[in-house]
Parts: C-alpha cells; structure tokens; sequence
C-alpha cells in the first residue's frame, strides 16, 4: 500500500536516505529541514521530492498519511509539537526502515565511531561486483552509485549503523532497529557528548547490538580495538572474526605495500589472496577494507575474485573529495568530525605528498566538538599541518585560540567563512593540499575557496 511521508530533517544524510527508499517504494514523499546542502540536498532534488524550509507546523501536508521524525528534532521544535498535539502517526526513521524494508532481507550493519560511511561503501561494491545486487542506506552519496540508498534486487541490504540516538521519543541507538545477520564493529571511542556521559555508555550500546545478532550470523571486530574486546566481553553468542594490521589472532590481515595505505595485500588465516592498489590512503581506509572483505565472506562471496574491482573504487562524497585544482592548489572536501578521524586522514595524505604543505581550514562543527568535548585532542590530530585556519563561531562553546597556540604548525583562528576564505588565499600557494574539514555544510566554504582561486588566476 503506498501512502504519503512527511520527513522530519530530510536533508540529514540518513534521512535523505530513508527518502529515497520510500521513494523508491512508490510513496508519495515531502519533507522539511532548517538547512538543505550538498550532496543531500541534490539528490533530493533529483528525486523530484518537495522540500521546505524550516520547521513550521504548515509545511506538513494536512494529507501525510504518515510523519517520519529524524534523531535531530527535540520536543519544543514547533513540527514536533504540532505532530504531538493532532494526534499524527509518527515514527523513528531507523524503525520505518526496519519494518518497511529489511524484513526478509540479510542485513550487514557497519558500526563504529569512524568509517561507518567509506566501509558500508567499500562492502556495498564488493557485494555489487559479485552480483549480489544489495539493497543499502549510507550515510553520504556514493560515487560508485550516484545515490545514498537503494531497495536492490539481491538478498543482503548493507546499512551504516549509526551509534546516535534514534529519536526524541527513542533513546536506544538506531543501530539496535536491524537485526543484522552480519556485523562490523569497526572501532569505538567517545564521541557524541551530547547524549552519551562517557565510553562505557556508549559501549553498553554496543552490546545491545551485539545481543541482537543471530548464531548464524557473523561478527567483524576490528582487533586491535581493546573497547571492543571489552564489549565481547559483556557476552557475545555469534562467531567472530577479528581484523587488523597489528596484533594476535586475526584472521584478516593486510601487509602495507605502499606507505600511504594505496597499495596492499589481504591476508586471511594466513594464506595471501591478492593485492589492492586503489585510490584510497591511510592505514584507516586499508582496515575498513579488510572489515567489509571479511563480511562479503560471511555472506559467501569469493573475496579473491572481487578485490580486483577495488582499482576502480570510487569512495563517497565529502571523504578526501578532490573537489578541484587551481593555482597549483589541490582542494579537499572531507567530513571531518572528531580527532582520531582528522589525524589519520593527514596521515594518510602526508604519506602521499611527502613535504608538500599541508592547510586545513576546520569548522568544529559536531556537537561534541562545538561542545569542547574533544578540544585537548585537536591540535595534537592536527600535528601533519603545516597550517591550520579555525572557524571559531559565536555559538563554540570554547576558545579555539588555545587549540591554535598549541599546533604545532603556524595556526589561525577567523569569525566568519569570508574570513577564513581570505586568511586561506593569504597562506595557501602552489603545490599546497588544502583540505576543508567539517561535518556540515560549511556554508560552502570549499567551493567559495576554489572559486576565489580560480577568479584570481
């Protein structure tokens, strides 16, 4: 039966995602949000979905059959409260997906505080190139696909298995809605200090994913990971597989070819199966290539006969995206969110570009972040820069001055983005990687930068 879907926070890259399934379920679908920006927002508008601005109780049509709420409406938001008051049928976009679209479907869920989104991608492709035709949801636009979600034709649907809150009126982390099959823990650190007191809270959520998945099933755990051993701990019912570079009993392992992690061998129980040499770099990307190979096995794939198609791999929007050169100045768009994530991706680029400079510009924009919850570890993460250009809004609840004096490369702290774009084309020459780091839209920060560069050359 096909109804009409009002979505709450449809330009999220998750909900985006719901969308474009419901879409493709042949729903009539709407939606609002407060702020719409690439690569969202452009695939909504390829989908022909009507978006509004803002959250107003009018921009919900009186004839939604049905209203999906994404985890960043609270009560108090003037939709949420209308929605409430009428009476409405609402529900969770992590439990619209687990009812309306994984039943009788192998789901692999890909959890972890890093490389949720690049490694449901890399498992999506390999999955694709066996012929497996998988159904997925990731949280950002695949190049590989043109799309963040699809219901596909095949068994196995790979969603990214985000750890955040599901919704103001569900507090279990969205994760625990998908009975998966199989399951990556990719790695597990503090983040999301908005909701979570500290670890432990966030590995007892862990482990009410790990509780969820079936003794047919599979887990892939990164080994290396002392957090995630400490879960399994808690009790674990489902085989085990552990990955990793370093460390005792893995059974998936690779042997670095190449320093910047673009060339590599898989390993598993010993026995070299092939190399990869393909676009990606860093030690972090290589492991999230190793969890989503391990999983592809867990579902009967020849790992052997799919590594070749990672030559032509093409990763996800916003993940180290060229997004152009001018001047002599390569420019990066990455979705940068806590300093683990930001001190291996430059490493991974430092490898790559020898002495080359390096310049961030960084926009703390997480709620973490903007919350200072991770504000001692960013200057040590940003070590690889030889400069580094803060965005320090009004509303950053610390002074990112102190992060400044404490890099250990020339550092900047600007109010605004004309700010930052200025204090970029006064650093930045040929033969420099700028790379913009942030989780949101930035307010278009890199693409201004390029074309600045570009009306100047």
């Amino acid at each position: 039966m096909t109804v009409k879907i009002h979505i709450l926070g449809i330009a999220g890259t998750f909900m985006g995602g719901v969308a474009a399934l419901a879409r493709e379920l042949g729903h009539e679908v709407e939606g609002s949000d407060q702020a719409v920006y690439p690569p969202m927002s452009t695939q909504l508008e390829t989908l022909g979905i009507d978006l509004r601005q803002g959250y107003l109780p009018g921009n919900i049509g009186a004839d939604c059959d049905e209203i999906v709420v994404g985890n960043a409406l609270s009560r108090g938001n003037p939709a949420v409260e209308q929605v409430l008051d009428d009476g409405r049928r609402y529900i969770s976009g992590a439990q619209w997906l687990s009812e309306r679209v994984l039943p009788g479907r192998d789901t692999l869920a890909v959890a972890g505080t890093h490389g949720k989104t690049t490694t449901t991608t890399i498992l999506t492709w390999l999955l694709q190139v066996a012929g497996r035709e998988p159904g997925f949801l990731i949280g950002g636009v695949a190049e590989d696909f043109g799309v963040s979600a699809r219901i596909g034709g095949g068994r196995e649907f790979v969603v990214e298995a985000d750890e955040y809150d599901t919704a103001f009126f569900d507090k279990r982390s969205k994760f625990v809605h998908y009975r998966p099959r199989v399951a990556i823990l990719n790695n597990l650190e503090f983040d999301h200090a908005d909701i979570f007191p500290d670890v432990a809270a966030i590995q007892r959520q862990f482990h009410h994913l790990v509780r969820t998945v079936p003794r047919r099933g599979r887990l892939i755990v990164n080994g290396e990971d002392a957090r995630l051993a400490e879960v399994l701990a808690m009790g674990c019912w489902t085989p085990v597989e552990r990955f990793g570079l370093e460390g005792e009993g893995l059974d998936w392992t690779a042997r670095l070819v190449s320093a910047d992690g673009s060339a590599f061998a898989v390993v598993h129980e010993g026995v070299e199966i092939g190399e990869v040499r393909w676009p990606l770099l860093g030690r972090h990307n290589v492991m999230n290539a190793l969890a989503a190979l391990a999983a592809c096995h867990a579902v009967g794939v020849d790992v052997a006969t799919v590594l070749p198609a990672l030559s032509g791999f093409r990763s996800v929007k916003r993940r180290m995206e060229v997004i152009g050169e001018a001047t002599g100045i390569t420019v990066y768009d990455d979705f940068a969110h806590h300093p683990t994530a930001i001190r291996t991706t430059l490493e991974g680029l430092r490898a790559k570009v020898g002495d080359a400079r390096i310049v961030v510009a960084m926009e703390p924009r997480s709620n973490s972040m903007r919350l200072g919850a991770h504000a001692d570890a960013l200057a040590p993460s940003l070590a690889l820069a030889d400069t580094v250009v803060f965005l320090h809004r009004p509303e950053l609840a610390w002074d990112a001055g102190t992060v400044v004096a404490a890099l250990k490369g020339e550092g900047v702290a600007v109010p605004d983005v004309e700010a930052l774009v200025e204090a970029l084309r006064e650093r930045a020459g040929g033969g420099d990687h700028v790379v913009f780091m942030s989780n949101g839209g930035f307010d278009g920060a890199p693409r201004r930068f390029l074309d600045a560069l570009r009306a100047a050359g």
